[in-house]
């Protein structure tokens, strides 16, 4: 039994106040939201609403599943998301493994590395970006979304440090059983780094789901708008030219405040549900993945 001493229980015991308080201040937020979404129009409208539902009603919510453009951009978001996981995932491990092996076996490896640092720091601009989507006639499809991010260098980076803490002798063994590198990658590398792929695509879904800029500068007309970006025009921006005659009838028995909250957590909901599932795996993956450069 190991004697614990005051001063690290007090230590202790204030940490763990602390992080519950923390805790408790990004949930905050969450909550009154959520509370908003929840109430009866005339209580949201007069700010009567704090952490608690006011009124309570379901009004919101059904106004909001039969908002079409909502569940469009709601699927336009979900392919993204889709695509764009697997698009960054397979580029991120085919760019580690090569980029993990020492410069003796891969003598332009840190040309490489550098070349991808590079791209951390610099970029070549938003008009350039735009220019370059609109001559390869990009605008308006689900690549424009995907295509500009599909090598996170940050991911690259966290799998091919998991990569160099693989014992070279699981490698070894391989090639000299015969298989080659791809076959050394899929049945020996990826098997052992689930919690850095783990990491990755929760770092993957959580940036394309979040993406707002991208979705209003390479989309055209609204219904190819990702979620976020949907919201970001009718939350933030309050385009209304977004919204049909049927909508503006519906919107005279509830209050646009609480369509906005039920939108906004509707918009969260999907990511609060996958988050608790690759938590495990996150920081195992960003503390090994960081910890040998």
């Amino acid at each position: 039994m190991i004697k614990t001493s005051p001063s690290r229980k007090a230590y202790l015991w204030i940490n763990d106040v602390f992080l519950v308080m923390l805790a408790i201040i990004c949930l905050l937020p969450l909550i009154h939201v959520l509370s908003i979404s929840f109430s009866n129009k005339s209580a949201a409208a007069g700010g009567l609403v704090k952490l608690w539902p006011v009124q309570a009603t379901v009004e919101s919510y059904l106004y909001v599943f039969q908002r079409q453009a909502f569940w469009r951009a709601f699927l336009v978001t979900f392919q993204r998301v889709l695509v764009g996981g697997v698009v960054n995932l397979f580029l991120t491990v085919l760019t580690a493994y090569p980029l993990s092996k020492e410069s003796s076996r891969f003598p332009g490896r840190v040309v490489y590395v550098w070349i991808c640092f590079f791209t951390m720091l610099f970029s070549g601009g938003l008009i350039p970006a735009y220019m370059l989507i609109s001559r390869l006639k990009l605008l308006d499809t689900i690549w424009a979304l995907v295509l500009p991010g599909a090598l996170p260098v940050f991911s690259v980076v966290l799998m091919l440090n998991f990569f160099r803490q693989v014992p070279i002798e699981l490698e070894e063994a391989a090639l000299i059983d015969g298989a080659n590198h791809f076959k050394t990658l899929m049945l020996i590398y990826i098997p052992v780094s689930l919690p850095s792929i783990a990491t990755i695509i929760l770092f993957s879904v959580v940036g394309h789901w979040n993406s707002w800029f991208d979705g209003l500068i390479y989309a055209n007309f609204p219904e190819n708008y990702p979620l976020q970006s949907y919201l970001q025009t009718v939350v933030v921006m309050r385009d209304v030219t977004l919204m049909t005659a049927e909508e503006w009838k519906n919107l005279a028995h509830i209050s646009d405040r609480t369509v906005k909250a039920a939108q906004i957590f509707m918009g969260a909901l999907p990511i609060l549900c996958v988050y608790p599932f690759l938590q495990r795996y996150f920081i195992k993956g960003i503390v090994v993945g960081s910890v040998k450069g």
